[in-house]
């Protein structure tokens, strides 16, 4: 899900709020004018929660370092990951960057193997990220597959990643995790 969507039914659930205190205040009062202030002070305090909610998440993006990972190339990115993981206490082996079968990263742990495709994309992330590394966690006998992107991902991605047990790490979860990293 983008979020645009999450974004415009919070829009949506304000605006009905304050049609229903508009309608309501009339209603009861059977005053255009103070249906009129209970609108505008209304709509002033929608103004506030939208901007304090937007700074906030901007304020996270900000810490979380995601502005600069939106920054980087793909190999930046693949790099970013590599080192992430190996500090997160995997054994972590880069693909070579033609001919990888669909993975770039191989992250151990024990007995865990796990094959990452790193998708730095400015666009939704589509099925085909997903049927690369089920290929990719055939070809290196993983236990598992991630993809993970700095952007999200298409219903389509989603619904063969659920089918094909793939684990799909969006840009919102990535955020949590740098944010949980800095502050481990």
């Amino acid at each position: 899900m983008t979020r645009k969507k999450k974004n415009n039914n919070l829009g949506e659930l304000l605006i009905g709020i304050l049609v229903l205190a508009s309608v309501s205040t009339f209603v009861y009062t059977q005053s255009v004018t103070g249906t009129i202030i209970v609108f505008i002070v209304g709509f002033i305090a929608m103004l506030a929660i939208a901007k304090t909610i937007q700074f906030k998440r901007q304020k996270k993006l900000n810490r979380s370092g995601i502005l600069q990972v939106d920054e980087m190339s793909g190999a930046e990115f693949e790099e970013f990951l590599r080192l992430r993981y190996k500090a997160g206490g995997y054994a972590v082996r880069k693909t070579p960057y033609k001919g990888d079968y669909g993975a770039d990263l191989i992250l151990e742990n024990g007995r865990q193997k796990i094959v990452v495709q790193a998708k730095r994309y400015k666009s939704n992330v589509g099925i085909k990220a997903v049927q690369e590394i089920s290929a990719a966690k055939l070809h290196y006998g993983a236990n598992e597959a991630w993809v993970v992107t700095n952007s999200f991902f298409t219903k389509a991605a989603a619904e063969l990643a659920l089918s094909n047990k793939v684990k799909l790490v969006n840009r919102d979860e990535l955020v949590g995790i740098l944010l949980a990293k800095k502050a481990g």
